[in-house]
Order: C-alpha cells, then sequence, then structure tokens
C-alpha cells in the first residue's frame, strides 16, 4: 500500500517525545518494512540472513515475551524440520546477538544476559531501550483514534500521520514469514488501512477533502472492493464539486462486484449515491462500511 499524505519531516525521536515517550533508546528496530535496525541509522537494512531475519522478528512481535522454541522452529521449517534444528536455531540466535551487540557497543555476552535472554523452554528480547517501530504505530494510532473520537481533530489527525509515517513498505518486507508472523503481517496491513480510513475520514471532516483525492484513488485501485475506500472517495470528490466522476466511481464498484462476486453494493454506499444525485454535498452522511 501506498500512503503518501503523511508528513513525516518530523525526527522519529521528537515524534516519540510528543507522543509521551521518555525511555532511553539504544535501537530502532522497524518491521514496518525492510527489516531495519540502528542506532539511529533507518537508511541501511539490516545485512543477515532470511532465516536469521525470520527470528529476530518473532522474538520483535513478542518482546517481553518467550517465544518457545518449538514456535520458533515451525516459523522457519513448518513441519519440516531438519534433524539440526535446534542446533542451527542457537546458531541463529547468537548472530542475532551479535548483531544487537553491535549496534549497541555491548559485548555479546551482556546481550545474552540483560536484552535477548535464554528462559525456559525458549527466548525472550526485552524492549527496554529498544523503539520497536511496529509498536509505536500500534499506540499511536490508537491515541490519534481517541483524539479523534474526543473532537479534537487536529491532534488527531497529527497522530494518526505520525503512525502511517512510520511505515516503509508492506509489513516483513524482506522477512521470510511462517504462520505466526503471516499473521501479523495481515494484523498489521489491516491496521494500517484501518489508520488511513481514519484519516481520512477526519480529514474529510475537517474539510481537507481536495487533499485525499488523489491519495483515495490510489487506494481504491489497490483495494478494488473495498466499500469503505470508495465511499470515502465519492464523498471527496463530491464535496469537491465533481459528483458526475463520484457517481462514475459507485458504477464501476457495483459492475465490480456483481460481475466478479454476485453482490450489489451495501446499504449505507447505494444511500451515499444517492444523496449525491440528490444534493450538492455529501458532508453529513456517515461512511459507509469496509
Amino acid at each position: 500500500m501506498r500512503v503518501t499524505m503523511c508528513s513525516v519531516g518530523r525526527n522519529y525521536d521528537d515524534a516519540l517525545e510528543q507522543a509521551g515517550g521518555q525511555e532511553s533508546v539504544w535501537a530502532h528496530c522497524g518491521l514496518l518494512g525492510p527489516l531495519r535496525i540502528g542506532a539511529d541509522d533507518w537508511d541501511e537494512p539490516a545485512s543477515v540472513a532470511p532465516k536469521i531475519r525470520t527470528v529476530f522478528a518473532m522474538l520483535c512481535v513478542h518482546a517481553d515475551q518467550v517465544v518457545p522454541t518449538p514456535a520458533l522452529i515451525r516459523e522457519l521449517w513448518s513441519e519440516q524440520p531438519p534433524v539440526s534444528a535446534l542446533r542451527t536455531l542457537q546458531t541463529y540466535i547468537l548472530n542475532v546477538r551479535k548483531l544487537l551487540s553491535q549496534v549497541a557497543g555491548r559485548e555479546p555476552l551482556e546481550i545474552a544476559e540483560d536484552v535477548l535472554v535464554t528462559r525456559a523452554g525458549g527466548y525472550s528480547l526485552q524492549s527496554s531501550g529498544l523503539r520497536l517501530d511496529w509498536l509505536d504505530f500500534m499506540q499511536w494510532a490508537d491515541q490519534g483514534r481517541g483524539k479523534l473520537q474526543a473532537g479534537d481533530g487536529h491532534a488527531g489527525i497529527r497522530l494518526v500521520e505520525e503512525a502511517l509515517g512510520l511505515w516503509r513498505g508492506s509489513a516483513f518486507a524482506d522477512v521470510p514469514t511462517g504462520p505466526v508472523l503471516e499473521s501479523r503481517r495481515l494484523l498489521l496491513e489491516e491496521s494500517r488501512l484501518d489508520a488511513v480510513e481514519a484519516l481520512v475520514d477526519a480529514k474529510i471532516e475537517t474539510g481537507l477533502h481536495q487533499e485525499v483525492i488523489a491519495e483515495l484513488a490510489s487506494l481504491t485501485s489497490e483495494h478494488p472492493f473495498h466499500e469503505g475506500l470508495h465511499a470515502q472517495y465519492m464523498r471527496a470528490l463530491a464535496l469537491n464539486g465533481r459528483r458526475a466522476r463520484a457517481l462514475e466511481v459507485f458504477g464501476r464498484l457495483r459492475a465490480r462486484l456483481v460481475d466478479e462476486i454476485g453482490i450489489e453494493p451495501g446499504y449505507p454506499l447505494q444511500q451515499l449515491q444517492l444523496t449525491i444525485l440528490n444534493s450538492h454535498t455529501t458532508k453529513h452522511l456517515p461512511l459507509a462500511a469496509g
């Protein structure tokens, strides 16, 4: 998904401070795009083998939890692990510790004791001092939606924009995923889409409908059956005086739904079409559900 409407000029740590984060950070771990880990440089990818990326991603998405050894083996090799799976996994853990020690400027033994620790039955990545972009995204997006629901549109828009600005591409873009990471990837991508919808809705309600039209054109192309995004696109076009184009968007979506799935658009979207036909504004019509 391409999201370009977010302002990402502010520094990551500045945004964190404004969102309330006070912890001293020694490493940034990025999963919202190609895998990144570094003290302060997000431009360099993590130069590690694919399966080590999988192990590191599993630890990051379960930070401060014990990830059982069998779960790691299953994520790496599905239901057919090699005879040497346990020994190979231990080597991967050692490599992750070396990577963390290089970033932190600490000895691998310290990392093993304080950061990536061995627990009964598995391993645990301690999040103290780490910035995990996926976690910040979830927290900032939730805070932003809370502000929007409370009627603070400007603060809500800023927070949701900051959350979306953490994305650098698809989640786990260069990480081989097994069943656990794939389910987490789908969850993150769906959360991203929810945040985009919340941001677009807020901008439309605050009169910034012209600002979101180009982005909605792209999003509806990427999600051709998503009625919520099409409803937002139709509203933004109608509010910008392009009622004919808004009705054309509805017509194309309806044809696609009928021809490829055999269903009609939902009732809210049909009501939006009628409103556009019969008035010059859709400002007060609720959005169709996605």
